[in-house]
């Protein structure tokens, strides 16, 4: 009873007693009953999927809000709460609006603020419209003081008002059985073909007969200008006979065949009885059109639908007292597809009955105007119309109260759940709990659908909020039962996903039936309502579905990504960033996660980790306050991406695990970007810069690219933006691409985006600089990357040591350039040739003319002899390419003493005098970085190197390349 009453007391409303047999007139017995039987399938899915909801745990007071919230998450949540809300408040203004038509056409309509006698047309709508908004006004404003008053009193009143709906019911049924025994009295009065509004005369004749002979009657007075026989009356007046039909001919007339199919009419079209015989003048324009019985709206299919939906609404009512029931899981289902069942049989049999029983014109007439003004449904009625009269004001109001009951709580609701900020205000209210805020705010929006004033245009706005609320309860159960989360365990088990995505489809069909535009609108506000409750994070954590979703998808996402490593053209910098705290674990380079950020353009995978020494069992804490501080910090900086904190007996263990654990899958780190170790030389640490070196190292062995900045103190923040300046590249070595992607991808960001960009390469003096130019443009022409080119010139002598085996790497370098001026067919015959080159069986050596990107992509990491120390020959190197002069032997020059250490410091001096001279006033200098000497007791030459390379520059980018092509000139 708790759900089976209150779901039929909503579910029969305003639009079967004022709108059902116009509707049946308008779309035909075939079109109504598609419609209903549409609309009943909608809501016997959506009955269904809340049944399995409902029955899966407790669902307390709150209904259907609570039955999504909780199994969609709170944003779902929110926003199909709101739109419940919204639509049960425009019910209760569709409800008023028609409780007022009933009064003022058919029970009092001399109560009239606005007089309506003798107007005609626009004048006439609009008089009508200004009466319903001031009474709806008054109405509401005597409801919501009801309301607010005392709940008690309305719950008490709704027996009686469902006693009304279920009489009036009756009393249309016990009608139609009349009918077919003996037909009531209701004569249509027709003027050819057109029927008259039956105020305004007596008699449907044009005159009679009395004892003086011919008399005029009053039908002859509306059409003509005096009352006597020889006056000039209009023309279709005097071409056609007056006639009068029966307007309820009754279930065996046959009248069904007739009103078989639709009859659309435009705003002001004559309703007129098919199959009579009329003659029209040629140029008979429509006079008197306030004696015909007009069409007030344009009528489509589309519009039935909008118009009709309301009426199968309210199948929530029953799970909204959810509270209340002894036993909602067992009351919920069962309640609710009785009362869908009931109203469905009742509303199918309605349409099929009005068809088989009324008059076509009768059924077109939406307000009776044929027959007396009366209720069309009320002429079906028995004993009188005046039953259904008077039922439906009452089923009208009572509906009207119950809306305006249920909506503030509904709104109490989702203001104490606190996931919509904004409408916390409206969770205060009285003593005892009832919500005064959230019912000024019901009745507020109430009064927008009582000034809208037009029931056929209020229904389709309220159609499309519960459509909305419909189509999240099925996802809702589609989701979990495809899901199999582990806690979906309900217990009305005739449920399926199919029956809930096939209710989720017609949901979304009959909003965009109804209206394309309000569907938009709606769907707009609870879109904006679900990224309102996203922004503002919904600290809710309810174990809903979406989060399941979620799982599913990284699950999938992740294994698709293990297939094979990415191809050049998806390579993107994954970094994993490495900081070192302090004692009291805050970050001491948090100019790392600003750089980190800038570099995001390629909105890579970002991890922020840190090493901690000790053991795990008793530095936890320290563990759990450095990721507390990373957290924090990457918030601040907006870097978007994971934390994780190492612990191991010493820090170079833990980065190293930190190296070779991070990340999960394919989403692995492909770049490690490290600070430079300040103050290195200082006795006290040598650990740290022999830590760094082990990194370097071990970053090379794993084929990771490698990023140092230098002086990291000195690079700008997020906030800070350069209005010009230039990112100077020195390509000395051409690994991977790298050199040319980072400016590329630092340049999307705000920071950098005004910056220009220069790259410069070093030549020998035997080399042709103005072809290497040439070459060098028209290889970023095809990367798609603007930059000037410069090449600067250095004698051998200045660079010897320096660029032994580097001669190998640029003559690489050159093939390279040389490779953009190849024909297309030579070209593919290289990419042949580094296939056969990459291939297992045959390593790939320096002389290798390696394409930017070879089609095939990523080469195999045994291809990238690129990767060559600055320090050493590659091993099992062939055949010295032309130019490679060295001394014999030299096999690792940071090990060598006296006069290679000098000389190697000579060549770092000289480079750096060059670059200084060149970029001293750059922004961002980026430089190939070599790898560490083989032997490490070269390292701390190795470190001097780069110090005096590095000197002098202000924001240095230490680039070492992971071994494979990171950008192609392939699209």
């Amino acid at each position: 009873m708790g759900v089976y009453l209150p779901c039929i007391q909503n579910i029969f409303g305003v639009i079967l007693f004022l709108r059902m047999t116009w509707m049946v007139g308008i779309g035909g017995v075939i079109g109504s009953f598609i419609i209903v039987f549409m609309c009943c399938s909608t809501t016997m899915l959506t009955a269904i999927s809340m049944s399995a909801i409902a029955t899966n745990g407790v669902v307390p007071a709150g209904g259907s809000y609570y039955m999504i919230s909780r199994s969609l998450g709170p944003e779902f949540g929110g926003a199909v709460g709101i739109c419940f809300y919204l639509g049960t408040t425009f019910a209760g203004a569709m409800y008023i609006l028609g409780s007022i038509e009933l009064l003022l056409v058919y029970i009092l309509p001399q109560a009239a603020i606005f007089k309506m006698e003798g107007l005609e047309g626009a004048e006439a709508e609009a008089a009508m419209l200004n009466n319903m908004r001031v009474y709806g006004t008054i109405v509401l404003s005597f409801m919501a003081t009801v309301v607010f008053v005392g709940v008690k009193y309305v719950n008490k009143l709704a027996l009686l008002f469902l006693a009304c709906v279920i009489l009036s019911i009756l009393a249309v049924y016990a009608g139609v059985i009349k009918t077919a025994i003996e037909p009531p009295d209701f004569p249509v009065c027709l003027l050819g073909n057109r029927p008259l509004i039956s105020k305004g005369f007596d008699v449907c004749a044009k005159t009679l007969e009395s004892g003086n002979g011919t008399v005029t009657t009053k039908l002859w007075n509306v059409f003509c200008d005096s009352p006597f026989l020889n006056a000039t009356c209009d023309e279709y007046f005097v071409n056609n006979n007056v006639s009068f039909i029966q307007g309820i001919p009754g279930v065996m007339s046959g009248i069904l065949k007739e009103n078989l199919f639709g009859n659309y009419l435009e705003k002001g079209d004559l309703v007129a009885k098919k199959g009579i015989a009329t003659v029209e003048g040629p140029d008979d324009t429509l006079t008197n059109s306030n004696r015909y019985v007009l069409a007030d709206i344009t009528s489509f299919f589309t519009l039935l639908v909008g118009i009709y939906f309301p009426s199968v609404t309210g199948i929530m009512a029953g799970s909204n007292r959810s509270g209340d029931l002894r036993d909602a899981q067992k009351s919920i289902p069962i309640g609710t597809i009785m009362a869908i069942t009931t109203t469905s049989i009742v509303y199918m049999s309605a349409v099929v009955l009005f068809g088989a029983c009324i008059e076509g014109v009768v059924l077109r007439d939406k307000f009776g105007e044929g027959v007396n003004g009366n209720l069309v449904i009320g002429t079906l009625a028995w004993p009188s119309p005046w039953v259904i009269v008077i039922g439906s004001f009452f089923s009208t109001c009572g509906a009207g109260l119950q809306s305006l009951t249920g909506a503030p709580r509904l709104m109490q609701a989702i203001s104490r759940d606190g996931v919509v900020p904004i409408l916390r205000v409206f969770g205060h209210g009285k003593a005892n709990g009832e919500p005064t805020w959230a019912l000024l705010l019901t009745a507020g929006i109430c009064e927008i659908g009582i000034l809208i004033a037009s029931l056929d245009a209020v229904a389709p706005i309220l159609s499309m909020f519960f459509l909305m609320c419909y189509m999240f309860v099925n996802l809702a159960c589609a989701l979990q039962t495809l899901l199999r989360t582990p806690n979906w365990r309900p217990r009305f088990k005739f449920y399926h996903w199919a029956l809930s995505f096939l209710g989720m489809s017609l949901c979304l069909s009959l909003m965009f039936i109804c209206s394309w535009f309000y569907a938009i609108v709606a769907m707009v506000i609870a879109g904006s309502i679900y990224k309102y409750i996203e922004f503002r994070g919904a600290e809710k954590e309810w174990g809903d579905g979406i989060r399941g979703i979620s799982l599913s998808a990284a699950r999938y996402a992740l294994m698709r990504l293990e297939e094979g490593p990415p191809h050049t053209k998806n390579w993107r910098p994954q970094l994993l960033v490495l900081v070192s705290t302090d004692v009291e674990q805050n970050v001491e380079q948090p100019r790392l996660l600003s750089l980190t950020n800038q570099l995001k353009a390629g909105k890579g995978l970002t991890i922020v980790g840190t090493a901690l020494a000790g053991t795990y069992l008793e530095n936890h804490p320290q563990a759990q306050r450095a990721e507390q501080s990373l957290r924090k910090l990457m918030e601040t900086e907006k870097v978007k991406g994971f934390c994780q904190v190492t612990i191991s007996s010493n820090m170079r263990d833990a980065t190293s695990h930190l190296l070779q654990a991070s990340g999960l899958g394919g989403l692995m780190h492909n770049t490690v970007l490290v600070s430079w170790p300040r103050n290195w030389k200082q006795a006290d640490d040598l650990q740290t810069w022999r830590d760094f070196i082990e990194l370097v190292r071990e970053t090379t062995a794993a084929h990771l690219a490698l990023l140092v900045p230098k002086n990291i103190a000195a690079f700008p923040s997020n906030g800070e933006r350069f209005s010009e300046g230039h990112i100077d590249v020195w390509w000395i070595v051409h690994d991977g691409g790298m050199l040319m992607l980072l400016p590329f991808l630092l340049r999307q960001h705000k920071v950098w985006r005004k910056c220009k960009m220069r790259i410069f390469t070093v030549a020998q003096m035997d080399d042709n600089s103005i072809q290497m130019k040439k070459d060098l443009s028209t290889f970023l022409y095809h990367l798609r990357i603007d930059a000037e080119v410069e090449v600067v010139e250095m004698h051998d002598s200045d660079i010897s040591a320096y660029t032994y085996e580097k001669t190998l790497v640029m003559e690489q370098r050159s093939q390279i350039l040389k490779q953009i001026n190849l024909t297309k067919t030579e070209r593919e015959r290289e990419v042949q040739l580094i296939h056969d080159s990459t291939s297992p069986t045959s390593p790939a050596t320096p002389a290798t003319p390696l394409t930017p990107a070879s089609e095939g992509g990523a080469q195999t990491p045994g291809s990238a002899q690129v990767q060559m120390t600055w320090t050493e020959k590659a091993d099992g190197e062939p055949a010295k390419p032309p130019g490679a002069s060295t001394p014999e032997g030299i096999k690792d020059i940071f090990n060598m003493k006296n006069q290679s250490n000098v000389r190697r410091m000579h060549t770092a001096l000289r480079l750096n005098g060059v670059i200084v001279k060149k970029s001293s006033e750059a922004k961002l200098v980026l430089l190939n970085m070599p790898g560490p000497p083989n032997n490490r007791s070269g390292d701390e030459n190795y470190m001097e190197f780069l110090e005096v390379l590095t000197e002098g520059l202000n924001r240095v980018l230490l680039v070492r390349g992971g071994g494979r092509e990171v950008i192609t000139i392939y699209s």
